[in-house]
């Protein structure tokens, strides 16, 4: 695994973000995109998505542009189905394994973003059991997304965000993702809630939080 430290960056990170479905990204972590993207002059990204419809996977190209807007992003989909990830594990494990290979020729990620593994939906746990599988010399973060089932577990590694970033990361949700609006768990409150809870336990404002299986401590 290798290191990545947030604030000590002195050259380009290129950043790969895994996502069963498009939004999984922003919602998890996209309070670190926008602190990434103000703190790494040098950043380059891949956002990797399993399913998606055309246009939810047009959502999810405007998102990327509006999170990382002076950042050279890319949107990969296989357009898998919803909700079916487990009966499509060949293609799933492809799809991030051709996306491993590219890496092997150009530029390997600095840091890869996945869901979690307690995550209670299936196509999200797939996503993140197969992550480190793929990427197994790298540092993976797997984020958290709230949801009807209850499934936030113990995080241990935090990202403090300022109120500003927090608001930025509500307000952009809202406007990438309009299909999403309707849905009464896509609000202000649940977002600002949890990140509230997470700053509270690493007592800053706001947080994003994460777990990792293996890391390594550099100074």
């Amino acid at each position: 695994m290798l290191p990545f430290q947030l604030g000590l960056i002195d050259g380009p990170v290129h950043l790969v973000a895994l996502g069963a479905h498009p939004d999984d990204i922003e919602i998890g972590c996209g309070g670190t995109l926008l602190k990434l993207a103000e703190s790494v002059p040098q950043l380059t990204a891949e956002f990797v998505i399993a399913t998606g419809t055309p246009v939810r996977l047009e959502e999810a190209r405007r998102a990327a542009e509006l999170f990382l807007p002076e950042c050279e992003v890319t949107v990969t989909s296989a357009e898998l189905p919803d909700g079916r990830l487990p009966a499509y594990w060949n293609e799933t494990k492809e799809l991030l394994e051709a996306t491993a290979r590219a890496g092997d020729t150009g530029r390997r990620p600095d840091l890869v973003l996945a869901p979690s593994k307690n995550d209670a939906h299936q196509d999200h746990r797939l996503i993140a059991e197969l992550a480190p599988t793929v990427w197994r010399n790298h540092l993976v973060l797997h984020y958290e997304i709230p949801k009807w089932d209850g499934d936030l577990s113990r995080p241990w590694l935090y990202v403090e965000l300022t109120e500003e970033q927090l608001r930025d990361k509500v307000a952009l949700l809202h406007k990438a993702y309009p299909s999403q609006v309707p849905h009464d768990w896509f609000d202000e409150e649940v977002f600002a809630g949890l990140a509230r809870l997470r700053g509270m336990e690493c007592r800053a404002p706001y947080a994003e939080a994460f777990t990792t299986g293996k890391a390594t401590l550099t100074w």
